[in-house]
């Protein structure tokens, strides 16, 4: 069971390796239009403020949770 089991694991590595291979493209001279058409609508900058936003917010999260985890293991409240 164990050997069939690290086969279909392997075997499943294997698949996503190809599939990230394949999905690689040759760098074209052309422009991104995505960004090209966001930034002349101005809203590349909605864009920007959300992942900053999000950072941000993971950041802080992260930081609270380290003065919990320091607070408990102090053994205080």
């Amino acid at each position: 069971m164990p050997n069939i089991i690290s086969r279909i694991g392997m075997l499943a590595m294997l698949v996503l390796l190809t599939n990230v291979g394949l999905g690689q493209d040759m760098m074209s001279d052309e422009p991104v239009q995505m960004a090209d058409g966001l930034r002349s609508n101005g809203k590349i900058y909605v864009v920007v403020a959300v992942v900053v936003t999000i950072v941000a917010g993971v950041v802080v999260y992260l930081i609270n949770l380290d003065r919990r985890i320091s607070r408990l293991e102090k053994g205080g409240k």
